[in-house]
């Protein structure tokens, strides 16, 4: 049957033919503890942490450095099935075919691709509109916000404009709530090191000028992490092999079928290399498994010169949340074979021939400029002692002669603020040395980037990405780069008392001022399923250096059970702190 809202009337055969009485409506939806439906799910653990748990965490941060925050979906909180209903009726293939849209809404892979491009604002005034930029005057920046039914509810309150803003697990966490809302069993997926490539040839190209700054020339990018979804279904179009899981992504990269929607692609099919099966296995496919190639571009001349490529970089650490525990699961093994492995280079070979590309490393370049040479020295940088945000961020670049005979290297190195799909900001730090390495010596180099210069630069992403370009006498280019994820300061929650079912309980919450500079604008927010109605936001007075504050706040819990606090604490000097609290009801 198709779900949504039905009319439920009787008619008595006895009166003639008097009308039939109303006995009201009710709202059917998928079903996944029924062996019969698309969306069965056979353990009930996970049917109650895929469909009936409200929170959630999700991981961010970089592969090196994961980190991860409380999310409440809310899919069970006032007016949101409402609200998931009306998604429906205001999507394209609605407004364009009402009776075809109707008629397929018993198909849970149908809605998902559908519901994919209603969270998004492009081409349909859906849910939230994209903004990656690093500017997000106009609207609320994407890491301010702890849960899905804010986002939802004002959608509907401003006459379903579109909210703004949303990065990548806004948008995850949205779809997570409708589709946990119509019951279909979801969960938020993080890749660490996610490729976007824009062109389709499993591949990413990467651009750097002389000094080492990463040049915006290519639609191709490695995004720090990336979020998605993967939703419970069988595929009847594909057959069983492709059962259980698939990947949808509201998040508008790229176009499918003309509008910005992905998936369902079944995640067996991304595993196995089948990229020809619908629906956009190829992107998908590419997120966790594109080659990277780094080049050198002169500006002037024109001239790209490879530096290097790599096959392992992309798609690290996949990860969720546990079933019924708040910890992380890896999940890298189901998208794909190990790393390094003939079997997964297999894969590889197996997906491009399918694409069209066996011969072809790139239809655009000249063969001679892709052959790698070795390099004469290698590379790193490493991280020396913490890296908080109020602290200088200290850094090792670690150069190694892996030749026999002396080595004279220019070292350009740059730092940038970016956003967390890589993309550079603001120029934080340049400097430049140069250095000769004696035969097969190892040289260390200590960089300091000091707090003073970073803070007015950081994004609320607090990432830098640090290059350093090594040109070599007579040899060819190195390039040494990393991703910092710099550490917020921690803030901590505490319930004073047992949290009883209508009775009033403190929770206070502590954060201690890092740095040796006043905080003003201190906001604390906080919400929570079960706990309290709506999200209350409390104003703290500005903090000295170093001095510690504590906000005491009252809860009624109204209902039973384990329920989340989340929490997120926003200054001027400080982006959306984010923590959350189990508490037991």
């Amino acid at each position: 049957a198709i779900i949504g809202r039905y009319k439920l009337s009787v008619q008595s055969t006895s009166s003639g033919s008097s009308a039939p009485a109303s006995l009201g409506t009710f709202v059917l939806l998928f079903n996944p503890w029924s062996s019969g439906d698309d969306v069965f799910m056979s353990s009930k653990a996970e049917c109650e942490e895929y469909v009936l748990e409200e929170f959630g965490i999700i991981f961010a941060g970089n592969a090196n450095r994961i980190s991860s925050f409380g999310w409440n979906f809310a899919q069970f909180q006032e007016d949101i099935l409402n609200i998931c209903l009306s998604m429906l009726d205001r999507s394209l293939n609605h407004r364009q075919d009402p009776i075809t849209d109707v008629s397929h809404r018993n198909d849970p892979k149908y809605l998902g691709r559908v519901l994919s491009a209603m969270v998004n604002a492009n081409d349909d005034q859906g849910v939230l509109q994209g903004n990656w930029s690093g500017n997000y005057d106009g609207g609320r920046s994407p890491s301010s916000w702890t849960g899905s039914g804010e986002i939802l509810q004002n959608w509907k309150k401003s006459g379903f404009r579109p909210v703004k803003y949303g990065q990548c697990w806004v948008f995850a966490a949205v779809l997570t709530t409708v589709l946990r809302c119509l019951g279909i069993p979801t969960r938020t997926i993080t890749n660490f090191s996610s490729a976007h490539d824009a062109d389709g040839n499993l591949r990413v190209d990467e651009y750097y000028d002389a000094s080492g700054n990463h040049l915006e020339r290519s639609a191709d990018s490695i995004w720090n992490f990336h979020v998605w979804n993967e939703s419970w279904f069988s595929r009847s179009d594909l057959g069983p092999t492709y059962n259980g899981w698939q990947v949808l992504d509201a998040t508008p990269q790229e176009e499918s079928g003309g509008i910005y929607q992905c998936g369902p692609a079944s995640r067996v099919a991304i595993k196995e290399g089948d990229v020809e099966l619908d629906y956009d296995s190829p992107f998908v496919f590419a997120e966790v498994n594109a080659d990277c190639m780094y080049w050198n571009y002169d500006t002037a001349t024109r001239k790209k010169t490879l530096i290097f490529s790599k096959s392992t970089a992309v798609g690290q650490s996949i990860s969720t949340k546990a079933v019924g525990r708040d910890d992380r699961v890896d999940v890298t093994n189901d998208y794909k074979y190990e790393e390094g492995s003939k079997k997964e280079r297999d894969i590889f070979k197996k997906a491009r021939k399918k694409l069209g590309l066996e011969d072809k490393f790139d239809p655009t370049a000249p063969t001679q400029e892709e052959v790698e040479q070795k390099p004469d020295i290698s590379g790193k940088f490493k991280v020396d002692g913490s890296i908080e945000v109020g602290k200088d961020v200290n850094l090792i670049l670690v150069l190694v002669n892996l030749q026999s005979d002396a080595k004279t290297v220019d070292v350009n190195m740059t730092a940038w603020s970016t956003v967390y799909t890589r993309r550079p900001v603001n120029e934080i730090w340049k400097d430049s040395m140069s250095v000769t390495l004696s035969p097969k010596e190892e040289k260390q180099f200590p960089i300091k980037i000091p707090y003073t210069e970073y803070q007015q630069q950081l994004t609320t992403d607090n990432m830098i990405q640090v290059t350093a370009l090594c040109h070599v006498k007579d040899g060819i280019q190195v390039l040494v780069q990393r991703d910092i994820s710099l550490d917020s300061p921690d803030i901590d929650i505490q319930v004073l008392g047992e949290a009883k079912v209508n009775k009033e309980v403190d929770v206070e919450v502590t954060f201690t001022n890092p740095i040796d500079t006043e905080v003003t604008g201190c906001v604390l927010q906080v919400e929570g399923n079960d706990l309290l109605r709506g999200i209350l936001r409390i104003d703290v007075p500005p903090l000295q250096a170093s001095e510690k504050s504590t906000t005491k706040f009252k809860l009624t819990p109204f209902e039973t059970g384990s329920k989340h606090l989340v929490v997120n604490f926003s200054c001027d000097k400080f982006a959306d702190i984010k923590t959350f609290k189990m508490v037991n009801v």
